[in-house]
């Protein structure tokens, strides 16, 4: 009943959006999507666009929040992208999940789906050596539906603002490093998914409430049914089935990692911004806490700090797995 309900939500929600290019003809039978929304990326979008059109992404399905730095116009402009513009409110759809409901259910059904933000670089075992596709047909082949990913928080070593990141650019080349560990792990019951939390954003924002750091569990990977539906962000999925990424009986199943960039030189005015409108989760307590904290002008790294080299060291370090995968 509730997937019932999210449904109908997100039918309702499709008139808050526009259409502002719609390439979706393009879209043959076996193409991998990625749905995503944003708001003043521009920054961002170019690497992020060639980042996952070299892993083996077909098309772009993207709602644009409202941008006013030419985020919409330069997206527009992209010949492998189908773009929606609202200026409605994203906490009243539910965080944007509203949003890419609708566009999963009217467009990414029988596909499978990378759900990311752009600052979010999806990696998988042999990421290095295998594109995408080949992860999707060992998914088809093994009939695995949804696969997941934790947010591994990426940040500089020195001042958050010390290096300008430009657009284009590789944001590892200046947010490469990570916590390797400091991470607690449960199950929610009602769902049946796991909740991560830790990393920086534990430790630097949330150190004397660590219950209320963001969460970390992801599962952007899923070969989408129109009878599907996100719940909380890419966080948990109906069918409940969705949710056992992991083995309960001692072996481990197969994962990748989200390397998530946040923490570059536009941290600080994106973090006030955000602030300002209002339109996270819980009365936006996860930007308050990083408005607080950015007065104190910290340094997220520390001496416990790992540089990140490749999947492999991840691998090693138990945050991802290859699973019987070989």
């Amino acid at each position: 009943m509730q997937r019932k309900r999210w449904r109908i939500r997100a039918f309702r929600k499709r008139r808050e959006l526009t259409r502002v290019a719609d390439r979706t003809g393009q879209i043959r039978k076996r193409d991998i999507l990625v749905f995503s929304t944003c708001r003043n990326e521009a920054i961002r979008l170019p690497y992020f666009l060639r980042y996952y059109r070299d892993m083996g992404v077909s098309h772009f399905l993207i709602v644009d929040n409202d941008s006013t730095d030419g985020t919409r116009d330069y997206l527009a402009g992209q010949e492998d992208v189908s773009l929606w513009t609202t200026a409605a409110s994203y906490k009243r759809a539910r965080f944007g999940v509203d949003w890419l409901n609708w566009l999963q259910l009217k467009h990414g059904h029988g596909h499978w789906t990378l759900t990311v933000d752009p600052d979010e670089f999806f990696i998988y075992p042999f990421c290095d050596t295998r594109p995408l596709p080949a992860l999707t047909d060992w998914l088809d082949a093994s009939s695995i539906k949804s696969f997941p990913a934790m947010l591994l928080d990426m940040y500089p070593k020195g001042r958050l603002d010390a290096q300008p990141y430009v657009a284009g650019q590789n944001p590892l080349e200046i947010a490469a490093w990570f916590d390797a560990g400091n991470y607690v792990i449960s199950k929610n019951h009602l769902y049946g998914n796991l909740w991560i939390q830790g990393g920086p954003r534990m430790r630097m924002f949330f150190p004397d409430e660590p219950a209320r750091a963001p969460a970390l569990n992801k599962i952007p990977l899923v070969k989408w049914d129109r009878d599907y539906a996100w719940v909380s962000s890419t966080h948990t999925l109906l069918p409940r089935g969705l949710n056992l990424v992991y083995d309960e009986w001692g072996g481990e199943k197969a994962s990748g990692i989200l390397l998530h960039t946040k923490f570059l030189h536009t941290f600080g005015e994106k973090a006030a911004e955000e602030l300002d409108r209002g339109q996270h989760y819980a009365a936006s307590v996860e930007y308050r806490a990083y408005a607080e904290t950015l007065k104190q002008d910290p340094e997220l790294w520390c001496r416990w700090s790992e540089k990140y080299i490749n999947w492999r060291q991840l691998e090693i370090l138990g945050l991802m797995s290859k699973g019987n995968w070989a």
